[in-house]
């Protein structure tokens, strides 16, 4: 239902394009150039969605939205086969509506990727290591566990081994159950593990040999302890967004932690383990480098699982204030929904803004009649009232996505695709200076030749020097020599940059303009720039 906005979104659906347009499967790519911060996995399967239903926005979104079931399904499934049905029942509810799951499993984004199969590495060792697990279950659940670990890995590097390897460490340390190490079927699982993982490293190293320096010095070492990418921030970084994206169990949360924390009378501790991952992994990316809001997201099956564990044992009264906080939550978007429009820096963004006001009213309205009725029938129908609480506050998050589309159509450059796609020959070149639209080259199914500005591509730039301009003046001349022949193309600018162009009297027509970006064409011979239509 939406469009896909910068930067994730636009990027990751252009390379699984890119990836079947060229027939590669192996060196992936972003807008021709080489592009080896992440695996393949994600992109594969963007690019089989692709190939089996087409180009657009939903195929684009389809594997990200897949892992989030994946992840509601195993987390429920792992706390029936533990904790019983009716804590499998609420683990699926809880995870189902939190705010962050349910919307990251909506956007094209690695982290959800990710976190599903991440999810599938700590149910398959639960599954595995609970007491009473057959040695059939045993060697099957680790079996999943060492799939999902390699997954994980496909999905975004090494991460996807080295957290859940880290947290097997502290738990034990703990617990003192180091006789769990022999338990994990090491052998079979490291033969599963390399026998997915191994073969397109190699591949990858075999076709393009710098890629394992850029990819495990770079992308991973240097990531983690330095602010290379420009992603940093405060140690308490992750605090507000674990606060918004558990809404709306956050009244639950510390109970739920606390309660987490006691003995259980089992051998196995499932409750201490899914408390040890969701610390340290919240923890660890704390302590990094580089952060980005979605990093946080595979803590949330673990919480949800103890969430609902804790809310079998708390009191009416205790679910009554965690349906009150939604209550406050609606009644306070309710009051501040009609600012929204005052947001806006541009005349031209207004409309933007002002088309969201109606959902951020109908998402607060659905969140405070969810939040009050959940409020009400906790005494009498609590089962109810757990559902009325998830299914409101899944909707009114979703309407609230709905909404911000205007915006993401914005961000994207998608009202300016007719008048692109118009001056578009099969040769025609499309040029972005100073600036990269991330999604604007899946839309117009074309890659674009930068100049000036590398962006995130600066190392495949440096292995293919040949595919972009450096330098702007070697744009201009080239730019001017174009329009002496009567060719066409097409230039992404920054504002600031066209009024540059404008003071050297460049030659060009301006077919589409707005705060973040002007877009360009060569003149038709025979017609100035000034006289053409599309010039404003």
């Amino acid at each position: 239902a939406r469009t896909l906005v910068p930067t994730d979104e636009g990027r990751y659906a252009e390379m699984a394009r890119e990836m079947v347009a060229t027939g590669d499967w192996i060196t992936l790519r972003l807008n021709g150039i080489k592009y080896f911060e992440k695996p393949p996995l994600q992109n594969w399967m963007n690019a089989l969605t692709f190939s089996l239903f087409g180009l657009g926005d939903w195929q684009a979104r389809l594997w990200t939205g897949l892992c989030g079931l994946i992840g509601i399904f195993a987390s429920s499934y792992t706390a029936f086969k533990i904790f019983g049905r009716r804590i499998a029942v609420i683990t699926a509810l809880v995870l189902g509506s939190s705010f962050y799951w349910a919307a990251m499993g909506h956007i094209n984004t690695l982290d959800m990727g990710l976190s599903g199969m991440m999810t599938l590495a700590l149910c398959g060792l639960l599954l595995a290591q609970r007491d009473g697990a057959s040695n059939k279950e045993q060697r099957n659940g680790m079996l999943l566990c060492w799939a999902g670990m390699a997954l994980a890995t496909m999905s975004k590097g090494l991460i996807g081994f080295v957290l859940p390897g880290a947290v097997l460490v502290l738990y034990t340390v703990w617990t003192r159950d180091f006789g769990l190490w022999l338990r994990l079927h090491m052998g079979k699982g490291l033969v599963l593990f390399f026998a997915i993982t191994t073969p397109w490293f190699v591949l990858v190293w075999q076709a393009n040999p710098e890629h394992p320096h850029f990819f495990f010095i770079h992308e991973h070492f240097q990531r983690f302890t330095s602010t290379v990418h420009k992603r940093g921030g405060a140690w308490y970084y992750f605090f507000p967004l674990l606060i918004i994206g558990i809404v709306p169990w956050l009244g639950l949360l510390v109970q739920s932690l606390l309660k987490a924390a006691k003995k259980e009378n089992t051998q196995f501790q499932a409750k201490k383990m899914l408390l040890v991952w969701s610390v340290f992994i919240f923890f660890f990316f704390s302590i990094s480098g580089s952060k980005l809001p979605s990093y946080i997201l595979p803590i949330f099956p673990a919480l949800a699982i103890l969430i609902a564990c804790a809310i079998e044992e708390l009191s009416n009264l205790q679910l009554k204030l965690n349906a009150g906080l939604l209550i406050v939550i609606g009644a306070a978007s309710l009051a501040s929904a009609g600012k929204i429009a005052s947001l806006s820096k541009y005349s031209y963004e207004l409309p933007f803004y002002t088309a969201m006001i109606p959902w951020a009213y109908a998402a607060a309205v659905i969140a405070l009649i969810g939040g009050l009725l959940a409020f009400v029938l906790v005494k009498q129908k609590r089962d109810f009232s757990l559902i009325i609480l998830a299914v409101s506050a899944y909707v009114a998050g979703q309407v609230v996505f709905i909404g911000h589309d205007q915006w993401g159509k914005y961000s994207a450059g998608f009202y300016h695709v007719p008048a692109i796609q118009a001056e578009l020959k099969p040769d025609t070149p499309i040029y972005a200076v100073g600036r990269y639209e991330q999604s604007l080259p899946f839309y117009l199914q074309r890659t674009t030749i930068l100049v000036e500005h590398p962006d995130e591509m600066e190392f495949g730039l440096g292995i293919q020097p040949q595919l972009w301009i450096p330098k702007r003046d070697d744009f201009i001349l080239k730019w001017q020599q174009m329009a002496t022949t009567n060719k066409s193309a097409v230039a992404f600018l920054s504002p600031a940059i066209y009024q540059d162009f404008k003071l050297k009297n460049i030659p060009m027509r301006v077919i589409g303009n707005d705060p973040k970006r002007v877009i360009i064409a060569l003149p038709v011979l025979g017609r100035s720039a000034e006289n053409s239509p599309n010039s404003n």
